[in-house]
C-alpha cells in the first residue's frame, strides 16, 4: 500500500467522534489516520511508535489534560505539529493551547473542508488562524488576568467550597481568601460567586471534570 502523504494521530476521548472524523479524513487521497487514542497517555506512546506528520486532538481528555499532552509532546519532539479540535471555545483555552505549542485551534463545529485545509497547511509548517480565534486572543489582551492563586480559588469555588474550606485547602487565612475573592470580582467585573463561575467558564478559566 502506498503511504499517504500526511499521516495523522487523532486523540479524542469519544469513540464516535474518533470513528466519524477518522472516516472523513481517510476519504482524502492525501492523508490517513494511522493511529487514534482516547487518552493523552496512550497518545504519547502512539506518537513515539508512529511519528505522525500531524496530531489532531481534543483538549477535553481524561487524566492527562489536552494542554499537558501538548506540552509533553512538544518538550520531547519540538517539531511535532498539533491541531486542536475541541468544543472549548474560551479565550483562555485558545491562549493556553497555542502557548503550549499547538499550531492552530479549531472548534468542532468547523466544516469538514475547512478541517482538511487546515491539516494540509499545518503539515506544510503554516499556522492558519480563523478570524474567530484571532478575535478571542485579541479580547484576552483587554482583560485583567487572574493569578495562579486566584485561579485556584476560582476552581475551589466551583467545587462548592466556602471561604473557610478554601482557606484550609490552600493553607491560608479566611481573610486572605476574601482578598483574593475581591480581586477576582474586580478582574472579572462581577459581584458574586455565581457570576464568577459563569464568566470563568465562558472565558475558559475553568471546566467541569471530563
Amino acid at each position: 500500500m502506498v503511504k499517504s502523504s500526511i499521516s495523522i494521530l487523532f486523540v479524542d476521548s469519544q469513540t464516535l467522534v474518533r470513528q466519524g472524523i477518522t472516516a472523513l479524513i481517510n476519504q482524502q487521497a492525501d492523508m490517513e489516520v494511522i493511529a487514534s487514542a482516547a487518552t493523552g497517555e496512550d497518545a504519547v506512546v502512539l506518537f513515539h511508535r508512529h511519528r505522525p506528520d500531524v496530531t489532531l486532538m481534543d483538549l477535553r481528555l481524561p487524566k492527562m489534560s489536552g494542554i499537558a499532552f501538548i506540552q509533553a509532546l512538544r518538550n520531547e519532539w519540538p517539531d511535532a505539529r498539533v491541531v486542536v479540535l475541541t468544543t472549548y471555545g474560551g479565550e483562555e483555552d485558545i491562549y493556553r493551547a497555542l502557548k503550549a505549542g499547538a499550531a492552530t485551534y479549531l472548534l468542532k463545529d468547523t466544516y469538514a473542508d475547512e478541517l482538511m485545509r487546515v491539516i494540509r497547511e499545518v503539515h506544510l509548517g503554516k499556522r492558519p488562524m480563523s478570524t474567530d480565534v484571532q478575535a478571542s486572543l485579541e479580547a484576552r489582551t483587554h482583560h485583567q488576568q487572574v493569578t495562579p492563586r486566584e485561579l485556584q480559588v476560582i476552581e475551589l469555588v466551583s467545587q462548592g467550597m466556602r471561604n473557610k474550606e478554601i482557606a484550609e485547602v490552600l493553607g491560608i487565612s479566611e481573610e486572605t481568601v476574601q482578598v483574593h475573592l475581591r480581586n477576582i470580582y474586580m478582574k472579572l467585573n462581577v459581584h458574586d460567586r455565581t457570576a464568577v463561575l459563569a464568566v470563568a467558564g465562558r472565558r475558559g478559566l475553568i471546566h467541569p471534570a471530563p
